[in-house]
């Protein structure tokens, strides 16, 4: 008796035993996923080059760590004028599309209406849309359009000194609209866009 008792208790010990390590086992920590994050990026200081190429009839500077390059099409169509140029941020995968047109080829009205068109074709998707006005010293008068959201450019503008030069900006990124991931870089290249702006003279 005393022989099958412990058989019996070594089997019913191994049983409960063998139950605990299993619950024991599968009572681990629910999965948290980790927040989303992104790169850090190490951003340059402002610096500033001229851009003054013989032919264009506008001068500005640009930032030391872009690019100026000639703008040869337009939606696979020959542009304009030979003055529309891309000013790309190689760091950021970003771009400013710049295009000159210039008034009395063009009617002014027409050109400032297009302006608001293209700028308003962002807004539906936009949380918020500023508009801010513009004036510089060097007779360049327009508007600076900022968007908020999901947009596929946040940051806009047009100067024009009314008379013959018309020059409309646009900054675009080689990367899904995304504000969270985008806004620091947006904001950084926000402060070369206005300093084009302010540098900016007619010739």
């Amino acid at each position: 008796m005393n022989y099958e008792f412990k058989i019996g208790f070594s089997f019913r010990y191994f049983s409960i035993l063998f139950f605990l390590i299993i619950v024991l086992a599968s009572c681990k920590n629910k999965a948290v996923n980790k927040p989303k994050g992104y790169y850090k990026i190490n951003f340059p200081q402002h610096q500033y080059q001229v851009f003054n190429k013989e032919g264009y009839p506008y001068t500005f500077e640009f930032p030391v760590y872009a690019n100026v390059v000639k703008d040869s099409s337009f939606f696979g169509e020959a542009t304009e004028n030979p003055w529309w140029i891309n000013i790309e941020f190689p760091t950021f995968n970003g771009k400013v599309y710049v295009s000159y047109k210039e008034i009395g080829k063009n009617n002014l009205d027409t050109l400032l209406k297009h302006s608001f068109r293209l700028s308003d074709a962002h807004s539906s998707k936009a949380s918020f849309k500023e508009d801010s006005l513009i004036a510089t010293p060097n007779k360049a008068y327009g508007l600076f359009f900022q968007l908020g959201g999901n947009v596929a450019t946040s940051n806009q503008f047009f100067i024009t000194d009314s008379t013959k030069h018309f020059l409309r900006g646009a900054l675009y990124f080689d990367a899904t609209p995304n504000e969270d991931s985008l806004k620091i870089v947006n904001d950084f290249i926000l402060e070369d866009m206005k300093h084009l702006i302010n540098t900016i003279k007619w010739k």
